[in-house]
Formats: structure tokens, C-alpha cells, sequence
């Protein structure tokens, strides 16, 4: 299968990723693990624009969008919601929506960002655009523990400044696209995420038969919240084929798979996420592919998932793109 397009636009991006994968190689065969990236004196971009909004917003504003640090809210993912009731056009003026757009814009990579504001633009438009957005902030940013979520249509997203110690993203986030209708053709024409089960798809045309019947299952997970994400800390009795399974070229294939699903994603989230995932054993990774969810019975698999004992990423291409992550180091 042909390397996507989009990535041919951004082969930077791909390469820094990839990179870091060989960088640590040792640790994803089953060597020395890798710490995963602390926290530095300065903070990113959106970290630092949370702290300055959170500072412009009036009692009222307070009141809508801000809770304690620990509230359960904090926490929630799912694939088409709002945080809080009113979005960011009811609540905030002008300038403050302009910062939240700049803070949800740099939470992602120069390279791809682009495509990610066609893909919320164009699902959201209904809605009125990014005005639609809700966010919630908790905790309170520049004195302690903080976390920034935005929310909309295919979409979840969090800044927290690390403040959630072993916890890529900040938490379960969610992204996805519909880009031409409800239910996609098979193809999946102009959907920004599509590429990610191109990659996907590579890994299984170079897997043989025996290795085809362990990867390929019947029906991928329902969709319910944060429950499609919980994880399991398992490094057996996953779904699909183990690491273990595969030859070394195979295994790099995958290692491609978890470079285009962080394309998207700014350079700090990349690598913890990919730190993780190498401290907790890139050969406890299982890929599944299920055969019941083939859009136009193309042999294309459109519902797919990487799984280890605390990752999950499962792409739902049916009828239209859903995905959802979770990583951490390690599972309580």
C-alpha cells in the first residue's frame, strides 16, 4: 500500500517520531525502559495561555467554567459533548475565545495542525464553528494543578501543564472526522485521520496467514465514554496479535502505525506518550483488525486498535472516522 499523501507533506514531523522510536529501541524490545519526560521550569505554549485566561476571566465566568482540580467532570471523554452548557461564544469575549482558539491550535504539530482545523471546522459548522466549543478549567492555573479541556464534535482535548504525574494528554482524548456525510464510502475521501488506517493496513498485508487469523477478530469494542478507553494493565488475553508474534520488519511497520496516530499531536505530548508506551514494553502491544466492521467489504479494515497493558488507541472507521487514546505509565 502507498505511503498517504498527507504524510508525504510532512515528512519532518514523521521522521522526529520515528526517530525517537529508534532512539529507544532497546527499551521496545523488552530492554531497559526509558523514563518517560519530566516537567520543565517553562511551560508550553497552550500551558502558559491556560494560566493568562484564566487570569482575564469575571465571577461569572468563573462560576460557568471553573471547578476544583478533583471534580469527576475533569476526567470524561466522549465522541460528540460539551464539558459545560454554554459554549465559548455565550461565555467569553472575543479575546478570550481568541485564546482558546490560540491554546487548542498549540496543542498541535505546525505540520499537521492545518488539517486538524479542517477536520473540526467542517464537523462543528453546524454548530456555528469554534464558537460552539466548550471548555472547562480546573484547578487553578499558576498556583498548582491545572487542567484546560475543550470540547465539541470529534472532539476532546486537555492541557495540564503535567500536572497528572504518568498521563499522556492530560487523559483520554477523543478526535475524529466525518468528512463527506454520516457514512463514509470506503475509500474515506477527505477525511483528514484517514491515513492512520492506511498505516494500519500496511501492518496486516505484510502479515501472513497464521498471523492473519490472530490479528483479525469479529467486531471491534462498543463506544461508551470513558469505558471505550479503561484500561486493563493485561500484558496477555488482549485482543489481536502480540509484538511477540511479529518479525522485526513487521514490528517496524507498527512503529510507523504509532508515528502517523502522534502526527498530529505538538512534540511534547509525542514523546511522553511514546515514552510510556516503551517503559511499559512495546512487545506487550497487541493489534487487532475486525472483519465485521469492513466498509464496502473491501478487505480494507476499517475498525482497528493498538492495545498494551496501559495504552489503548482504537480507531473506529464505521461509518465514519472515531478515534480514541489512552496512555499512561502504567495502571493503578
Amino acid at each position: 500500500m502507498n505511503t498517504p499523501s498527507s504524510l508525504l507533506e510532512h515528512p519532518s514531523r514523521r521522521q522526529f517520531i520515528l526517530q525517537g522510536l529508534a532512539a529507544t529501541g532497546a527499551a521496545l524490545v523488552g530492554g531497559p525502559a526509558v523514563a518517560a519526560p519530566s516537567a520543565t521550569a517553562s511551560q508550553p505554549v497552550s500551558e502558559s495561555l491556560v494560566t493568562t485566561l484564566y487570569g482575564t476571566l469575571d465571577e461569572a465566568q468563573r462560576k460557568a467554567l471553573c471547578f476544583d482540580f478533583d471534580h469527576a467532570l475533569r476526567s470524561k471523554v466522549d465522541n460528540n459533548w460539551h464539558i459545560t452548557p454554554k459554549p465559548i461564544r455565550d461565555v467569553l469575549n472575543k479575546d478570550q475565545q481568541a485564546m482558546v482558539r490560540e491554546i487548542f491550535d498549540k496543542l498541535h504539530s505546525d505540520e499537521y495542525k492545518a488539517k486538524v482545523w479542517e477536520q473540526f471546522d467542517q464537523d462543528n459548522k453546524g454548530d456555528g464553528g469554534f464558537g460552539s466549543a466548550s471548555i472547562a478549567l480546573f484547578g487553578e492555573p499558576g498556583k498548582g494543578k491545572f487542567e484546560f479541556v475543550l470540547t465539541g464534535r470529534h472532539c476532546t482535548r486537555r492541557c495540564d501543564g503535567n500536572s497528572l504525574a504518568g498521563t499522556a494528554f492530560g487523559g483520554p482524548i477523543f478526535y475524529g472526522h466525518a468528512a463527506k456525510g454520516f457514512n463514509e464510502k470506503p475509500d474515506h475521501p477527505g477525511n483528514v485521520y484517514w491515513y492512520q488506517a492506511k498505516r494500519a493496513n500496511e501492518v496486516f498485508a505484510a502479515l501472513d496467514g497464521k498471523q492473519r487469523e490472530m490479528a483479525l477478530r469479529p467486531e471491534g469494542r462498543g463506544e461508551a465514554g470513558n469505558a471505550t478507553v479503561k484500561l486493563t494493565g493485561r500484558k496477555t488475553g488482549i485482543e489481536g496479535i502480540p509484538m511477540t508474534e511479529l518479525s522485526s520488519d513487521q514490528k517496524d511497520l507498527v512503529r510507523k502505525v504509532l508515528a502517523d496516530l502522534l502526527l498530529p499531536f505538538r512534540k511534547e505530548d509525542a514523546t511522553e506518550a511514546l515514552g510510556y508506551i516503551e517503559k511499559a514494553g512495546f512487545d506487550h502491544l497487541h493489534m487487532a483488525f475486525y472483519k465485521n466492521q469492513d466498509v464496502g467489504n473491501d478487505g480494507v479494515w476499517d475498525v482497528w486498535q493498538l492495545e498494551g497493558p496501559s495504552m489503548i488507541w482504537y480507531f473506529r472507521g464505521d461509518p465514519h472516522v472515531h478515534c480514541w487514546a489512552h496512555i499512561k505509565d502504567g495502571v493503578a
